[in-house]
């Protein structure tokens, strides 16, 4: 009812589970889909991963449920935002539309303090696995190399990403015009592989980015 009321948002589908979920957005190809995190047949989770990679549809995960664990695992299958259910109506509205033009939105109790203690048990949990694996590779644990493709503009945009600034703010740090911000943040994301701007920071604190530079200008 919310959403319908809007002049700009159409609902296209209503379902009761996740496997719906994935067959509606299949079929209707919606530009948002509002995801539950519990629901019968398949979770939310599962849900959100298959329409992530089966459809161009962006998702928002809606809960009552803000635990760490369903936080990350939904922006790991592909989330491009996650509200709470007592979310203010029009901070919904908002976030719909915010997720449909390709950003992406967390909840503000959500904060980089979380995504950083959950890529840190997360990393700690494969250590052994890196660490073999470079061994095999003849090569030491060092930096992430997945950052060795970006330039260094590009670099310092993920970093100030990282750090939550918005496209305005990033501008003013790096005395660069809005555009060319938004061309450095759409460089990062088609190099590293990213659907979006939290994916952007989830990989920056996963590379360990955001921890050597805090570690720099501590």
């Amino acid at each position: 009812m919310i959403l319908d009321a809007q002049p700009d948002i159409t609902v296209v589908a209503e379902v009761p589970d996740g496997a719906a979920a994935v067959a509606a957005a299949r079929e209707h190809r919606p530009h948002v889909v509002l995801m539950d995190v519990r629901m019968p047949r398949m979770d939310g989770i599962e849900a959100t991963r298959l329409v992530c990679e089966q459809t161009s549809s962006r998702v928002v995960m809606l809960t009552t449920f803000d635990h760490d664990e369903y936080v990350y695992d939904a922006l790991r299958a592909g989330a491009g935002g996650f509200l709470l259910k007592d979310v203010r109506r029009d901070d919904l509205v908002h976030a719909v539309r915010v997720v449909a033009a390709g950003e992406a939105l967390l909840a503000p109790s959500v904060t980089r303090r979380l995504i950083t203690r959950m890529v840190a048990a997360n990393m700690a949990a494969n250590v052994a696995a890196d660490q073999d694996a470079s061994t095999a590779q003849g090569e030491g644990r060092g930096p992430d190399r997945r950052l060795e493709i970006l330039t260094e503009r590009e670099r310092e945009t993920l970093l100030l990403l990282a750090r939550g600034l918005s496209n305005a703010q990033i501008a003013a740090a790096m005395v660069i015009s809005e555009h060319t911000v938004k061309t450095h943040v759409g460089n990062v994301l088609s190099k590293l592989h990213l659907r979006d701007r939290v994916h952007a920071v989830i990989c920056a604190y996963e590379t360990g980015l955001v921890v050597a530079e805090a570690g720099e200008t501590a």
